[in-house]
């Protein structure tokens, strides 16, 4: 009887542990999103990501708020002699937490690295702008975030590309179906998202032109991953070509970047 009450009273002590850990965890990352940035960090901004200018004031508050918490609690790491700076880490972070505002989420709770390369980087033979790990790992092309960055307009971003990749991969597969909450919802989700993914690979099979990019024809999670560049980028293009697309996506990203623009 000993035994099996010293292994309950151990078992018990284990979990209490780890729900402290939890907690003060949980305790942390609100105290980073409320606590005050630095001031420095919108201007600078302005500069690298000019469409920060066009931001209410709740929203830059959400914003910066979402980027302590990214910043601190994610290990940059440069690759190819780049050496981390704050910019990188205020430009990296702002892109990718522009995918959760408006959106009660934890800031990319599997994610632990972003790993950053000077100029594009060739994974054997191919080239690469970016690359999401399901093992936690973000890879970036800082040239490429920079230009995604500036170029707002273009319908191309390679870091919210790689995020959506992130929030995709979050439930474990990698499919263009990312967490939505309420169970229904994945039944409206699979149609409105195999419709329009279908019609993109008829297009592109047929020489036709889309305001989505025909990379997006790779497979469903790249057309997420598409999808969610041309949301942020090209919202009034997306909003007119592909209205049942662009609601099911500002259903879950929770804004309207055509008040943006």
């Amino acid at each position: 009887m000993l035994p099996i009450l010293l292994i309950i009273l151990v078992a018990l002590a284990i979990i209490g542990i780890y729900l402290f850990k939890v907690q003060l965890r949980k305790q942390r990352i609100q105290q980073l999103y409320s606590a005050p940035t630095p001031e420095h960090w919108r201007p600078m901004l302005e500069k690298t990501l000019p469409m920060v200018g066009k931001l209410s004031s709740e929203h830059w508050t959400q914003l910066s708020g979402l980027m302590n918490v990214f910043i601190n609690t994610k290990h940059f790491e440069g690759c190819g002699g780049l050496e981390i700076t704050e910019e990188m880490k205020v430009t990296v972070s702002a892109q990718a937490c522009m995918l959760l505002l408006g959106r009660d989420v934890k800031v990319y709770p599997k994610l632990k690295t972003v790993l950053l390369y000077p100029h594009t980087y060739t994974d054997g033979e191919t080239a690469r702008l970016g690359e999401s790990w399901n093992i936690g790992v973000v890879v970036l092309s800082w040239n490429s975030v920079v230009g995604g960055a500036r170029n707002f307009a273009d319908g191309h971003n390679v870091t919210f590309h790689e995020f959506a990749h992130q929030l995709d991969q979050e439930d474990g597969a990698a499919d263009g179906a990312p967490i939505l909450g309420e169970s229904n919802a994945y039944q409206t989700w699979a149609r409105v998202f195999s419709h329009e993914f279908e019609e993109l690979v008829e297009k592109t099979e047929h020489g036709q032109k889309d305001v989505m990019d025909d990379y997006g024809t790779t497979n469903p999670a790249e057309f997420f991953a598409v999808a969610t560049e041309t949301f942020f980028e090209k919202p009034r293009q997306m909003k007119s070509k592909h209205p049942e697309l662009y609601e099911k996506l500002r259903g879950y990203y929770k804004v309207d970047p055509t008040e943006w623009i």
